[in-house]
């Protein structure tokens, strides 16, 4: 009987290093894909970056052709920006409608 009960767990043994075999490939192709996500990732962010300082290239080119320094300007992260171009339009409708009344006059 004791060859039995050793064959038993040899075979418990063998079986459960199979698992661990499975559970570390498994692994492994999530740390492959994941590099693959993390280089896709940064090849992205180094493309907006990019973008971005072209971008702001032109846009500092173009404040420099209309006179303006674009150091002096200022940003405001509270400020909405469909809050400032609502705020324009309803000055130029008010300004338009004001004007049209005294027009008929």
């Amino acid at each position: 009987m004791g060859f039995g009960s050793t064959a038993k767990k040899v075979q418990k043994l063998a079986d459960t290093a199979e698992k661990l075999y499975s559970k570390l490939n498994e692994l492994r192709e999530q740390v492959v894909e994941m590099r693959d996500t993390l280089d896709s990732t940064n090849q992205r962010v180094e493309e907006l970056e990019r973008q971005s300082a072209e971008q702001r290239a032109l846009l500092e080119a173009l404040a420099e052709e209309r006179g303006i320094d674009p150091e002096s300007v200022e940003v405001d992260p509270s400020e909405d920006e469909a809050g400032e171009d609502a705020t324009t339009e309803t000055d130029s409708d008010a300004g338009a409608e004001a004007e049209t009344p005294d027009a008929d006059a």
